[in-house]
């Protein structure tokens, strides 16, 4: 399929309602977000042009590390990130994992704006508390 057809198709789908296939590049931003600035900074540095064999080494070593570990729960992060940084260079992982994205940068976002609502609340309940004492 030609590159302009699929974003047509990408174009279509957000104007008729339909679910649109998340963007791989825009929900690896979306997680830098919600990351320390310091790890955000080193996956940058591996997501460049240039880091295409230490990207490929990393992923790599994470996903082995992870199925070595005597608790694969311990260490469950290191297989999302290895296939994320995988995903770079290999098409066909770029879809799935951009949906595995999309799902935990919703999850992580709801969860900020469930915090920050509560913490809105207990704001205003103190402040009204103040006012009655």
């Amino acid at each position: 399929m030609p590159r302009d057809t699929i974003g047509t198709n990408r174009k279509h789908a957000v104007s008729t309602g339909m679910t649109r296939i998340p963007d791989f590049h825009e929900e690896m931003k979306r997680f830098q977000n919600h990351i320390p600035t310091w790890v955000g900074h080193n996956l940058n540095r591996l997501r460049g042009k240039r880091a295409i064999w230490v990207r490929m080494l990393t992923g790599i070593a994470l996903i082995v590390a992870w199925g070595f570990l005597p608790l694969p729960v311990v260490g469950i992060w290191m297989l999302p990130v290895g296939l994320a940084l995988l995903a770079h260079d290999i098409p066909t992982v770029r879809a799935p994992i951009a949906r595995l994205l999309h799902f935990t940068n919703g999850k992580i976002e709801k969860r900020k704006s469930c915090a920050m609502s509560a913490l809105s609340r207990k704001a205003d309940v103190a402040e009204r508390d103040r006012h009655v004492r």
